[in-house]
């Protein structure tokens, strides 16, 4: 079996909110273009929410989801578990797997996650209901890019433990 990076790319505010009413809280296209370049060829793990708020398979990639209600979900593995998931990933994946989404499975993931893809919204959200677990212990920067001037100023990060 392979053992491929395991690492999370998410976009987060600054209280390390993801989303709310199980959406997105704020869509910048610079970084679905990111998202798509990032993970194009590779194995994405998502929850069964992350997953319906999509509404489908993302092309070119390996989905699996989560969910113990669905046994079969078109375009998709299905796992019942993140360690099933995980599993079926590295079967599959040879160089890296990505944890998509939602915050339970960034949750269950991070203590298995050598790397992290943020970004990191400059701005907050009041109303989210969902957030990104505690990543203190990621201290070395690989890469940071800021975009003060975007639409909703963010920066890109990539972190590792």
């Amino acid at each position: 079996m392979n053992h491929p990076r395991i690492s999370i790319i998410a976009a987060i505010g600054q209280n390390r909110e993801l989303g709310k009413k199980n959406d997105l809280i704020w869509r910048i296209p610079e970084d679905l273009k990111r998202v798509k370049e990032l993970t194009t060829g590779h194995t994405i793990i998502m929850g069964l929410n992350t997953y319906n708020s999509i509404g489908r398979p993302l092309p070119n990639r390996v989905n699996i989801v989560i969910s113990d209600k669905n046994k079969e979900i078109d375009g998709c593995i299905v796992a019942s578990s993140l360690d099933e998931a995980l599993d079926l990933a590295k079967q599959n994946e040879a160089e890296e797997i990505f944890i998509f989404g939602g915050a339970r499975v960034y949750h269950d993931a991070i203590p298995l996650v050598t790397r992290l893809y943020l970004t990191l919204i400059k701005g907050t959200d009041t109303e989210a209901d969902v957030f990104f677990p505690d990543y203190s212990n990621f201290t070395t920067t690989l890469k940071s890019e800021d975009f003060p001037d975007a639409e909703i100023p963010f920066t890109w990060v990539t972190l590792e433990k």
